[in-house]
């Protein structure tokens, strides 16, 4: 099987966490990307997903004064580069959530998603989506 720096997006999206929902939402849209690595000085600090966008939205947050701190996962489960896709696919499901990031020695290599995984493992082509 692969690992997951095989189906991995590198070009992954980085925020601050200081910077507002809205701002946030809006490189989500442009990357066409479910989740973003919340980094601050260039260290991981969190993951910010479209369902924790959705919970903000559903609290009737305004995007432009809420920060991704406040929404934001913090201290993700991580992956190294060389986990296995099984094992990926089975962290995520277990604990009930669809992107990893892929770390290496402090520095975020990129994240990976569930549905990559899967494509992955039934050897399906995935575009940079």
């Amino acid at each position: 099987m692969g690992t997951v720096s095989d189906a991995m997006r590198s070009d992954f999206v980085s925020v601050a966490p200081e910077d507002t929902l809205g701002e946030v939402a809006q490189k989500m849209v442009e990357a066409k990307t479910g989740a973003v690595a919340v980094l601050d000085y260039g260290r991981l600090v969190g993951i910010l997903t479209e369902r924790d966008m959705l919970k903000a939205m559903a609290g009737r947050v305004l995007t432009s004064d809420a920060r991704a701190r406040e929404w934001m996962t913090a201290d993700p489960v991580v992956a190294e580069p060389d986990l296995g896709l099984e094992q990926a696919q089975e962290i995520m499901l277990s604990q009930g959530f669809r992107h990893l990031p892929v770390v290496e020695g402090g520095r975020v290599l990129g994240i990976v998603s569930l549905r990559r995984v899967a494509a992955s493992m039934a050897q399906i082509p995935l575009e940079q989506t």
